[in-house]
């Protein structure tokens, strides 16, 4: 046997091999087949070349991913892998260019575009995991804490600190035997990203004599990284909220010998070269890509004449921009030999031997095996350095910001529960900004309430829509006093409302309502009018950090509270708010809130998505933009439970479907179970699944 397809009645593909390379291949073909326009989408997305078929909106994402070196970075990474992983990511590429052409002959977006399928590189997997998470540690937030620092002061440089609607989060949690019905852990959640059409995730199952492992796949990456289950043991990972990528603030000048850079010192060669990023439609643009001893120059400064830079003398041409250090750059590693040794991991302390050697993004790991072996640990490579780096940009030339070597990642002991919901918690040492609490909290209480889990019990904490991050607004509603009528029955209506952002509920609907009416005028308010002058001195590829009305949103409580803006009379604020939304005509939350995914290209005309329960910091985390939008673009792109007493008894779903192919019966069958917290059985017993024709007669050329 070479490789069979097998499908179950979600179309989820279940792969069978006679050996890991066959699988790897089987993988690649079967993303090719399922997702060719996904991938070669993600493929032009980390070259930085998607202009040459979307037209002039993508050249802001293709100029930074150049100037970040992020194709060249996936490069470097792929050459230092070992011998085996290299072969296995190699068969994995082999697979993908193998199906891409039929892929993409029942793709219909490649017709609509005039793309024609290319060809992977051996590094092409590397590039697409680069490029989904170079901007997952949020290394933006230093931009907009640049900007609040120098506009109002070093004293408010953490007024905005939280958890925002632009970053990625997740829910998890394990349950230990002691606590559940059969004995073994449970380990359940759902990972928190921009819902995408098609989905972020796909379930797949891949089997070989050395292993048999079911998961959720990463479409144009091989293996299954961050949730899986092989048998014996399983994985689940949350995103850890460390700070792991730097911006320095560069002074560079033009010599005989090219580009220098001012660095602790003195001025040090920079590699420079130029590049063209073709545009549909358009002109060619031309961009210089620029790199210093810290890393690639990502933003243009000014230039200008001025007195020399610290360890300088005399009037010099300078020009500024600021660099972007990131560790698979500086390392050339991106822990991908961890990929292969998770699909062979039969126990935790093999799932934990892997991830000492993982780089990027940082995870918070639940992990438990059959043998009751339980893992609550950290897993990624965070640097040692300067406080002030994990702050805001920071000088090039000034000694002290250099990094000092990578921290230890903690980890914890599991006591009955172990939950993680990005809150300061074990990583709290590696991080700046964190969620709040909230759904932490909420999950652990829920948990800690029964000590007779089953896996079908865990849908209920999925769909949970207690928003206790509502009080702290609701408090100074109760305390409002001399209201209008309307006003006044409003304030009734909210104080009896039981805090929860069901579907169907118009007093959600209401406080989501006020919630934006305060977000705006806060928004607005004088103090923070030099905020509010649009753009922001950075590229537009960076503006859901930089959104003055976003970010009062995501740090609503702070603001409300704070008395670093002594002129915001919250009070007022509210008590106008209050006022305004009471004369509107009441609707429910699943009305206004309703699902948007992202798409790379236009949706059709008058395609409607339904209503949704849930907030951004509930545990049914379906989160809008308060004071912009109520349409949710990001919430759970997967739900999952894995059973350590018998696999088979495993669930899961994603929010639309296992295919990526417009029309596919499979598209967005799965949508009616996501959204009424349904969970389809995970099947393993290839004797219960049809097999597809047409597989197993190719070879590897091998």
């Amino acid at each position: 046997m070479a490789s069979s397809t097998y499908r179950d009645a979600w179309g989820i593909p279940h792969l069978r091999a006679s050996d890991p390379l066959r699988l790897a291949f089987a993988q690649g073909r079967n993303a090719a087949r399922d997702r060719a326009w996904q991938i070669e989408t993600e493929r032009h997305r980390s070259q930085g070349t998607t202009a040459s078929f979307l037209g002039s909106a993508a050249v802001p994402w293709d100029r930074f991913v150049r100037r970040a070196r992020l194709d060249d970075t996936a490069r470097r990474c792929f050459e230092t892998l070992e011998e085996e992983t290299a072969a296995w990511v190699s068969a994995y590429v082999d697979g993908v260019n193998a199906g891409l052409e039929r892929g993409a002959a029942e793709a219909p977006e490649f017709t609509a575009t005039g793309l024609a399928p290319g060809t992977w590189q051996k590094w092409t997997p590397l590039g697409v995991w680069l490029a989904h998470h170079i901007l997952f540690a949020g290394f933006p937030t230093k931009l907009w804490r640049e900007e609040v620092a120098r506009r109002l002061g070093d004293e408010a440089l953490e007024l905005f600190a939280a958890d925002g609607p632009a970053t990625s989060g997740s829910n998890g949690w394990l349950v230990a035997g002691d606590r559940t019905v059969s004995g073994s852990a449970l380990i359940a959640g759902d990972p928190h990203r921009f819902i995408q059409d098609p989905g972020f995730y796909q379930q797949i199952h891949l089997s070989c004599p050395e292993y048999d492992v079911v998961g959720f796949a990463v479409p144009g990456v091989p293996g299954i990284a961050h949730f899986g289950h092989t048998g014996t043991v399983a994985w689940a990972i949350t995103n850890a909220m460390s700070d792991y990528h730097d911006l320095y603030r560069e002074q560079l000048r033009a010599s005989d010998d090219g580009i220098e850079a001012l660095g602790p010192e003195g001025w040090r060669p920079a590699a420079h070269h130029r590049e063209t990023i073709e545009v549909a439609g358009g002109d060619p643009v031309e961009i210089d890509v620029i790199e210093t001893e810290r890393g690639p120059v990502i933003i243009d400064g000014p230039t200008e004449r001025a007195e020399g830079a610290e360890g300088d003398s005399g009037l010099t041409a300078l020009s500024e921009g600021i660099s972007l250090r990131y560790p698979p750059r500086v390392t050339e590693d991106l822990g991908f030999d961890v990929l292969p040794a998770l699909l062979r991991a039969r126990t935790v302390a093999d799932v934990d031997r892997a991830l000492d050697r993982w780089i990027e993004p940082v995870n918070v790991v639940h992990a438990a095996d059959t043998s009751g072996g339980l893992l609550h640990r950290v897993a990624g490579y965070v640097p040692v350095r300067h406080r002030e780096n994990g702050l805001r940009i920071v000088p090039a030339w000034r000694s002290g910001r250099e990094w000092q070597g990578r921290h230890d990642t903690p980890s914890a002991e599991v006591d009955g529960i172990a939950v993680m919901a990005n809150e300061r918690g074990l990583a709290a040492p590696l991080g700046t900004e964190f969620a709040p609490p909230y759904r932490a909290d909420r999950i652990n209480g829920l948990l800690r309430a029964s000590r007779q889990w089953e896996p079908h019990d865990m849908a209920a904490i999925h769909m949970d829509t207690q928003l206790a991050a509502a009080e702290p607004l609701l408090e100074r509603v109760a305390r409002l006093d001399g209201l209008g009528p309307e006003a006044e029955q409003l304030k009734a209506r909210l104080l009896a409302w039981n805090r929860h952002m069901d579907a169907d509920s118009a007093a959600a609907a209401d406080y989501a309502r006020l919630r934006s009416a305060v977000v705006q005028r806060v928004a607005a308010a004088p103090e923070l009018k030099s905020l509010a002058v649009p753009p922001l001195p950075y590229p537009v590829v960076f503006e859901p950090w930089l959104n003055l009305t976003a970010k009062v949103a995501s740090a609503l409580e702070n603001l409300l509270a704070t008395e670093l803006l002594p002129g915001l009379d919250g009070a007022g604020v509210v008590r106008a708010a209050l006022e305004e939304t009471a004369r509107l005509e009441p609707v429910t939350w699943g009305e206004l809130h309703r699902l948007a995914p992202s798409r790379i290209l236009p949706a059709a005309e008058g395609e409607e998505w339904p209503g949704l329960g849930g907030d951004h910091d509930c545990v049914l985390a379906t989160s809008s933009t308060p004071g912009l939008t109520d349409l949710s673009s990001r919430g759970p792109s997967a739900r999952y439970v894995w059973d350590l007493a018998r696999r088979e008894n495993s669930l899961w779903t994603v929010p639309l479907g296992a295919r990526g192919i417009a029309g596919d019966p499979n598209g967005r069958d799965q949508l009616p179970l996501w959204l009424t917290g349904q969970l389809a059985p995970v099947l393993t017993d290839f004797a219960l699944l049809v097999e597809e024709p047409e597989h197993g007669s190719r070879s590897l050329g091998m």
